[in-house]
């Protein structure tokens, strides 16, 4: 009686692996399908070098061109947006104005909830930091009293230092007494943000482009498989491959495609910004910037590849959704 509910509980579990078992097997072998479709596709890439080379190399120059145009646009707003945090303002006094005075208003703009910290440079200490900067000893010696004013360096707090943040605390400063000039020199940096996204949408608009260029160029290609394997694809249909089976093929084609142009962008990309890296490096130095070219990182890579690879499957699809329905079975019969 004891053995009766054990051999129960086994046929339970015989029958639950009975049906389970047909859609395992079901998976297995679509993914096996799967395996094969994807490894014969791309040895028909490899039968064929010169073909497949050539396209994975258009490819890779349309998508280079696009993506290191946007990392130039990248590395050129990181330098603008540091230069734009490290705005300082320089307030010159009056020349009436006290050294006691001085200190007064430093204290009035430091109370400011904007403002990070305020230097203040007498005229004396102006004068011989201008002396040691300028070389002009000799120069400054005939002079009979020192024509500098006392100057406030503030800078401002790191959510005041955006344009509209900073020009508001140059507003302020300039409108308390003993204040004779308030400088700041951001109109430059406007301008090179306002070009930065003017180019910006111009690359985005190329990315575009280049793009459906690459698609179409995909498409192409795919169509000649097409048209190359018609006897196939018509064998096929006879025997009842369904258009899900018949298009897998030409799908991974397409896939395999932009795996390639991906990789051959990327290395398009890396070359030209190890070839073009130590010029700028060198011009920036120059300007004493610490600009440099940065590269598209793992991250950036990873993306590459896998937006290449959509795009080429997008190609493939779009190819095979056109052309497959023209090819029917009784397409034989006529031929």
């Amino acid at each position: 009686m004891a053995t009766e509910p054990r051999h129960k509980q086994d046929n339970r579990r015989g029958a639950a692996n009975r049906g389970k078992s047909p859609v395992n097997a079901q998976a297995r072998s679509y993914l096996e399908h799967h395996r094969k479709v994807a490894r014969d596709s791309a040895r028909r890439l490899w039968q064929t070098p010169v073909a497949s080379m050539m396209t994975w190399t258009v490819m890779g120059v349309a998508l280079a061109l696009p993506v290191a145009l946007l990392l130039l646009l990248g590395s050129l707003q990181g330098v603008s947006a540091g230069w734009e945090s490290s705005a300082r303002i320089t307030a010159y006094l009056a020349m009436d104005v006290s050294l006691e005075q001085a200190g007064e208003l430093a204290e009035e703009v430091r109370g400011d909830g904007r403002v990070l910290s305020v230097q203040l440079v007498d005229r004396d200490q102006a004068l011989e930091e201008f002396r040691a900067s300028s070389g002009l000893d000799d120069a400054l010696d005939f002079l009979d009293d020192n024509p500098l004013p006392h100057t406030l360096l503030i800078t401002p707090q790191d959510s005041a230092r955006s344009a509209d943040g900073v020009q508001a605390l140059v507003r302020f400063v300039d409108g308390m007494d003993g204040i004779e000039q308030v400088q700041v020199d951001l109109g430059w940096l406007q301008r090179l943000n306002a070009m930065t996204d003017i180019l910006a949408r111009a690359v985005w608009a190329l990315a575009l482009l280049l793009g459906s260029a690459v698609i179409l160029v995909i498409g192409n290609t795919v169509r000649l498989a097409i048209e190359n394997r018609r006897d196939e694809i018509l064998v096929a249909k006879l025997v009842g491959g369904t258009d899900a089976f018949v298009r897998r093929p030409f799908l991974y084609t397409g896939a395999w495609f932009g795996l390639g142009g991906g990789v051959v962008a990327w290395l398009l990309i890396q070359l030209s910004l190890w070839w073009l890296n130590g010029p700028i490096e060198r011009l920036a130095g120059l300007y004493r910037s610490e600009f440099s070219l940065q590269g598209p990182g793992f991250d950036g890579a990873l993306a590459l590849i896998i937006i290449a690879m959509l795009l080429g499957w997008l190609g493939a699809w779009l190819a095979v959704k056109r052309h497959l329905d023209d090819i029917e079975p009784g397409d034989i019969a006529g031929g």
